[in-house]
């Protein structure tokens, strides 16, 4: 069996199987928030309650969620498609910019969360490891909200797909 060599292409094809929920990783320092789209959120374990997230290590909101030592994953609603362009760096917004005061609060670790999100998990950083061009973050959950009649936005297939 000859085995098939994987470039980032197939790598990211390989992967495309894959449901995932669409989030939005924030965190803030001295009122400034940061923040960038998200597709590698997952558990690691539930005692204590850590998740992982990838970043790439030339995302600029990775210096604040290092600095601040917390972060909130938000879960994006299905019809929030304009964030994914906001956060994907497609738009002209930049920064903290990219933070209307209308739809952005805080939990315990002061952390911007979307007030109409799917649901939001609140972290303190617990530990970070640089591989290659990718920083892993292992955070510990502090908080989280859940709003049940809400719905999903999923990355699917390469595609943001509405549940």
């Amino acid at each position: 069996m000859k085995l098939k060599s994987i470039n980032p292409k197939l790598f990211w094809q390989s992967l495309a199987g894959r449901a995932c929920g669409v989030t939005i990783v924030t965190s803030s320092k001295n009122n400034n928030p940061a923040g960038f789209l998200a597709l590698s959120v997952t558990h690691l374990t539930s005692d204590p309650p850590i998740i992982t997230i990838s970043i790439g290590k030339s995302t600029s909101a990775i210096k604040t969620v290092i600095s601040s030592n917390s972060l909130a994953v938000n879960y994006i609603r299905k019809s929030d498609l304009e964030l994914v362009d906001i956060f994907s760096g497609k738009t002209n917004l930049k920064g903290s910019d990219r933070f209307d005061d209308k739809r952005w609060d805080k939990l315990s670790t002061g952390s911007p969360i979307l007030k109409d999100a799917v649901s939001v998990l609140d972290c303190c950083v617990e530990e970070t490891i640089e591989r290659y061009d990718t920083l892993l973050i292992l955070a510990k959950i502090v908080n989280f909200t859940d709003n049940e009649f809400l719905d999903p936005m999923i990355h699917f297939r390469g595609k943001f797909d509405k549940l």
